[in-house]
């Protein structure tokens, strides 16, 4: 019988499956292609289970609704992606800590794959890095007006840049994050002393013309961590309440005396 003798009818010696040989009309049941109306290839069931490749309308096997990117982007939507990474590992780390963050999470947050976590940043410990990077970049941005101007004002310079990242909205989160990571990890605390200590209070000890200078530095920054971590994370009243202004005014001259005072 030839594949003309009836519309659909199988062509002899076709293979059980329902495929067509070669040269089969167009009317006739194909393996790859079968309708939706007809029977479909691999014993896909009557309501509707798709053969591979079937449209995105099918159940996804995931069950998430909003799947997330695999893959790199394209180059325009780069920068938004990594920020996008940035600004999810920023509340992963704040809300967990270092320890119970992961990529997997992070990418999760962000709505990426894990794999575009790494092309960006790497390791768990550079995301978090970057995180500081960007925390601390107003401070790294003002470290030369910061060491460059009169010495006998570094204390209130120092004192006022760092209240005021705690004060903004912007750098206050961030920096929430960093403090209780680096409080609690150790790997986190170190990542945290390498930027500080390499960017900034370095940067300082270098304008101290006295033999301890890298110690006055850190025992000036101490003296603002401390302040910060009472104020800001543990919120101890009255200090937490008090007025930034009266804050700077009050522990400016100690913060000098650290730097350079006998």
């Amino acid at each position: 019988m030839t594949a003309s003798d009836g519309p659909g009818a199988p062509a002899a010696g076709a293979s059980a499956s329902g495929a067509a040989p070669s040269g089969a009309s167009a009317s006739g049941a194909s393996a790859s292609g079968a309708s939706a109306s007809g029977a479909s290839a691999s014993g896909a069931s009557a309501s509707g289970a798709s053969a591979p490749g079937a449209s995105a309308s099918g159940a996804s096997a995931r069950g998430d609704d909003t799947p997330r990117r695999r893959g790199r982007p394209p180059r325009t939507e780069a920068a938004g992606t990594r920020d996008r990474i940035l600004e999810a590992a920023r509340a992963e780390f704040s809300a967990r800590g270092y320890d119970k963050t992961s990529v997997r999470g992070i990418a999760k947050s962000a709505g990426v794959d894990s794999a575009l976590v790494h092309h960006y940043f790497g390791t768990k410990e550079q995301v978090f890095e970057a995180a500081v990077e960007v925390a601390f970049a107003p401070a790294f941005a003002v470290r030369d007006t910061l060491v460059d101007g009169p010495l006998e004002e570094a204390g209130e310079r120092m004192t006022r840049m760092i209240i005021g990242l705690w004060e903004s909205p912007v750098t206050r989160a961030p920096l929430l994050a960093i403090v209780r990571s680096a409080v609690n990890n150790e790997t986190a605390a170190a990542v945290f002393r390498r930027l500080v200590a390499g960017q900034l209070l370095r940067r300082i000890a270098g304008r101290l013309d006295v033999p301890d200078a890298e110690l006055r530095a850190e025992l000036a920054a101490a003296q603002l961590v401390g302040i910060a971590m009472v104020r800001y994370v543990i919120k101890v009243e009255p200090l937490a309440s008090a007025d930034a202004e009266q804050i700077i005014a009050r522990v400016a001259p100690v913060v000098q005396g650290h730097l350079t005072g006998g």
